[in-house]
């Protein structure tokens, strides 16, 4: 069997063909794609971002539909490995067990480098439509948080669905932030400032888990970081509608993975474990980052979660990138723009982190 982990020489010759054509300027970029500059929305598609689309098109990418579990899940593993790139250095990896109160769970920890103590930590939920994603596949995007943030990163790998649907990843991302908050001091983190995020569907858990620390009483995390998350499946957004096909996610993705995700489950949209837009009671909720991007199908719900976070009184930060597309975090190997787009990010996390106050973290619990 093929190492997931690593590329075969035939991908080593397609990234170093792709790298030396996202060098080109960005007019040649777009002649390259085949189509004319993409104006959507009042939105233009970033010249580098509509040539990786057009390499993506013209390689075949089958509907989800269309493969079994097994083959839709290995095809992000490789399409991880092959948009990583360099890895940003951190002081040290380890993949470990957590024992938590729903059972063992892997996660991986990464160690900023430079003096890591009493620095925050990062309990990240990766994305996949939480059918697919790992530790291996969100690996390049969490060293780059690590390096660039200056934060521990806890990333988790919770249940996936359809094998175990909703809402045992739910109960997964609940279960690490619990076991990180008991034992971020042993990871040479700072206990004060435990925060999570996630991408995608990683970023529905993640703000899954601080509404759950608002409803039930207990310890908030210092933040909430949103990167592209999927917000509310109740109804048409406009931007599911605008990017519907042709940028990476689609709608028949999001049907798909809402489809597993909810397998067997007779619990309703609405429900904010599953939508988390739905939930009214956000006044208390932890700060918020919030990140999305122009051409992304879930642009739009993810604004609207900012946009209540605020008029509940929740100190948010939305940040647009206009002119790229979900999962960019993913693409920053090729794409220069991904890269700088998730570096500012991560600095972005790093200040908002730095300007949490000790004694507001350790008194999370409502108050």
């Amino acid at each position: 069997m093929a190492d997931d982990t690593k590329l075969t020489l035939l991908e080593r010759l397609e990234f170093k063909v792709a790298s030396a054509l996202f060098r080109l300027p960005p007019p040649m970029l777009v002649r390259l794609s085949g189509k004319p500059p993409v104006v959507i929305d009042g939105l233009r598609l970033h010249p580098e971002v509509q040539l990786l689309l057009s390499l993506r098109e013209r390689k075949g990418v089958p509907r989800k539909s269309a493969l079994s579990l097994a083959e839709s899940r290995h095809r992000l593993r490789r399409e991880a490995l092959m948009h990583a790139g360099a890895l940003e250095p951190v002081a040290s990896v380890t993949t470990r067990v957590l024992e938590t109160k729903q059972g063992p769970l892997r996660a991986r920890h990464y160690v900023p480098p430079g003096d890591s103590r009493r620095r925050p930590l990062l309990v990240f939920f990766h994305g996949g439509g939480f059918v697919m994603g790992d530790l291996d596949t969100h690996d390049s995007p969490c060293r780059r948080l690590c390096h660039h943030a200056g934060v521990h990163v806890l990333s988790i790998d919770y249940r996936l669905a359809p094998e175990h649907p909703f809402p045992a990843a739910v109960e997964d991302a609940i279960a690490a932030f619990e076991w990180a908050l008991e034992h971020a001091e042993s990871l040479g983190a700072d206990p004060e400032r435990v925060a999570v995020g996630g991408d995608s569907a990683g970023g529905n858990l993640a703000a899954v888990v601080a509404q759950h620390t608002v409803r039930e009483g207990t310890r908030k995390p210092a933040l909430q970081f949103l990167l592209y998350p999927t917000m509310d499946r109740t109804r048409d957004w406009g931007s599911l509608s605008h990017f519907a096909e042709g940028f990476f996610l689609t709608r028949v993705d999001v049907e798909w993975y809402q489809e597993q995700y909810m397998t067997g489950s007779a619990t309703p949209l609405s429900d904010p474990r599953v939508s988390p837009r739905q939930e009214k009671a956000l006044a208390g909720a932890p700060p918020a980052l919030i990140v999305t991007a122009g051409f992304d199908p879930l642009r739009d719900e993810a604004e609207a979660y900012a946009t209540a976070l605020r008029e509940a009184g929740t100190p948010t930060t939305l940040r647009r990138f206009d002119s790229l597309v979900h999962a960019f975090a993913n693409m920053s190997g090729l794409s220069r723009a991904c890269r700088e787009a998730t570096v500012e990010v991560a600095r972005l996390l790093r200040r908002m982190l730095d300007e949490v106050e000790p004694s507001r973290a350790r008194n999370g619990a409502n108050t």
